[in-house]
């Protein structure tokens, strides 16, 4: 009598591989588009309180705070479809609040995902 095999991730997880792999690839382009107009709007808080800069472009932040949103969705979506526990969700969700550290952050869950599923 053989053991049971161990079930696949993409059975642990409930989702085919072609939908978590589209899932990944949305959080990972908005991890780095998050990560971008994160280090711009430091520029622009520089340029403004430090450089004291008098008419600095203000439209950075409006740009930044749409762009993080859209990436709270996206990485939302990944969660829930590879099952991540609710403090890890929110530990990658508030990554993207800290300069380079949502692109760290998905270039970590990134390796762990295509590792865990094969893809």
């Amino acid at each position: 009598m053989t053991a049971p095999e161990s079930p696949k991730a993409e059975e642990q997880a409930g989702v085919p591989n072609e939908t978590i792999r589209k899932a990944l690839n949305g959080y990972r382009l908005m991890a780095w588009t998050t990560g971008i107009w994160l280090i711009a709007l430091c520029y622009e808080m520089v340029v403004k309180y430090i450089v004291k800069v008098d008419d600095p472009p203000t439209w950075i932040g409006v740009v930044h705070g749409w762009v993080y949103f859209i990436y709270l969705l996206f990485t939302a979506n990944l969660a829930v479809k590879v099952r991540w526990p609710i403090a890890k969700t929110i530990g990658v969700l508030l990554a993207g609040t800290i300069p380079l550290l949502g692109i760290i952050v998905e270039q970590v869950q990134t390796r762990d995902l295509k590792t865990r599923f094969n893809l």
